[in-house]
């Protein structure tokens, strides 16, 4: 096979190359690094690269391929991890100047020792904006990301490095973090499949509310096999709130034969006004209700679900986080919180210096924000929305308004589900006129992410053509 078709196969078709010995793991990381010399330049989709430890993994990928030995379901499968996931060799820099000059790292985190286990080649870090409170590709320690699809049009974020990498075929895993939309924003503004999955059931490593470690990829297979590996437990046990999930019910999504009987009998919610923030833009509206059609038409129940975040929910957030960063930035020296993207300084300072009743009334609304959300979509064994109100923005831009005053009036259908501890998944479902890539969002009931994964294999395949990538570069 040709490096360019090498870089088109899933994990699957990786696994199944391998074991057919139509080709090797050292093949394929050629082919994949030759893609990344030729593209990474103008991309941006690294923080660190790996090649080294790369190659070392792929070498002993392939003899244990040679001799009929595969270890892991990663095997030889190529992938990156997000710049905040701690892996011995790198620095975590938070994608911040700040901390431009972090020591190397001496222990794994969660991630890193999952997927080393599971013997994935891994390709290095990626890049992501200054503490990851951007939903952009800007950095003030690396610049600005840009999309595959358009380098005028931004990769999102924070997980904006692994989006990049993921659509423009670095791999088919790429790992990103989700504390209010991090991993899903990309993957909808770049074509992508992805999950948050359920709070727990992934070891991070600090937790911290509503943060989770989940995967972008160009396919759900993708994604549910990353899972498989990912939601294995730390063997250092450092995440007291995990959750264990059976690691088997994964293969039930890869692979699997989905017919409209997957969807037959839902009770599906479709959900375009998230009531506070942007206003959803019509074109995008269109594309998500035309997905709530094609459930409707394979028999599932589907019902309007009003908007249930208020304007005051989603401000409050906003404090909530703009707190909990202005914290961050004064425990830094006044030379290091200068290096910090002033965008972010400008937005932290409304957080500064309050009052411990008004952090604990931010605090507080982000608990109502987690039982209205609950509440609302209760009866639902799907919600289908917007993954953001509107398409990509430009990639210099900071955020859809590019005003810190309004910097999260985006994450109003994201959000909820973080502080729910619900799953989201994401998969394409058409494009704007100027070819703006528009996903869909579908959210599940707790714990409930392999039947979520099923449901968003399903649309995946049910789709129309016209909906389908055909990736960039």
């Amino acid at each position: 096979m040709t490096g360019t078709e090498l870089v088109d196969l899933s994990a699957a078709q990786l696994r199944a190359g391998y074991a057919e010995r139509r080709f090797s793991p050292v093949e394929v990381l050629d082919a994949v690094l030759r893609r990344v010399e030729q593209h990474e330049p103008d991309l941006n989709a690294f923080s660190h690269r790996e090649t080294d430890t790369a190659r070392r993994q792929a070498i002993a990928s392939a003899r244990r391929w040679a001799a009929g030995e595969p270890l892991g379901e990663l095997d030889g499968v190529p992938l990156t991890l997000k710049e905040n996931i701690a892996t011995v060799g790198a620095p975590l820099t938070s994608g911040t100047a700040a901390y431009e000059d972090a020591p190397p790292q001496t222990v794994a985190g969660p991630t890193a020792l999952t997927t080393d286990a599971a013997n994935a080649v891994r390709l290095g870090k990626t890049v992501m904006p200054d503490y990851g409170m951007l939903s952009s590709g800007v950095s003030s320690l690396h610049g600005i990301s840009r999309s595959p699809w358009n380098p005028g049009w931004t990769v999102g974020g924070s997980s904006g490095g692994a989006a990049a990498a993921a659509a423009a075929r670095f791999g088919p895993i790429h790992v990103g973090s989700d504390i209010g939309g991090s991993i899903r924003l990309p993957a909808g503004w770049l074509g992508l499949a992805s999950l948050k999955p359920t709070f727990g059931i992934v070891p991070v490593d600090p937790p911290y509310l509503g943060r989770v470690v989940g995967p972008l990829a160009r396919t759900v297979d993708d994604v549910a096999t990353a899972m498989q590996v990912l939601a294995r437990p730390d063997p250092l046990d450092r995440d007291h709130t995990r959750v264990p999930l059976g690691a088997d019910a994964w293969h039930l999504v890869a692979g699997s034969p989905l017919t409209e009987k997957t969807v037959a009998g839902l009770r599906v919610a479709v959900h375009t006004d998230a009531g506070a923030g942007i206003p959803t833009d019509p074109a995008v509206a269109a594309i998500v209700r035309e997905v709530a059609r094609t459930f409707e038409r394979a028999g599932a129940d589907v019902e309007e679900l009003p908007p249930f975040v208020t304007p005051d929910l989603l401000r409050q957030l906003d404090l909530f986080l703009r707190i909990r960063s202005s914290s961050d930035l004064r425990a830094l020296s006044a030379e290091r919180r200068a290096r910090v993207l002033p965008y972010i300084r400008e937005w932290a300072l409304g957080g500064a210096d309050r009052s411990g009743a008004e952090a604990f009334a931010a605090f507080s609304a982000v608990q109502e924000l987690r039982a209205v959300t609950a509440a609302a979509t209760r009866a639902f064994d799907v919600v289908l929305s917007p993954i953001a109100a509107v398409a990509a923005f430009p990639a210099h831009h900071h955020s859809p308004t590019n005003d810190p005053i309004t910097a999260l009036d985006h994450i109003a259908f994201t959000a909820p589900y973080n502080f729910a501890d619900m799953p989201a998944a994401t998969v394409n479902a058409g494009f704007l006129e100027d070819g703006r890539p528009v996903g869909v969002q579908l959210a599940g009931r707790r714990f409930a992410d392999v039947e979520l994964l099923r449901v968003a294999r399903w649309y995946e395949q049910a789709r129309p053509p016209a909906a389908v990538p055909e990736w960039p570069l």
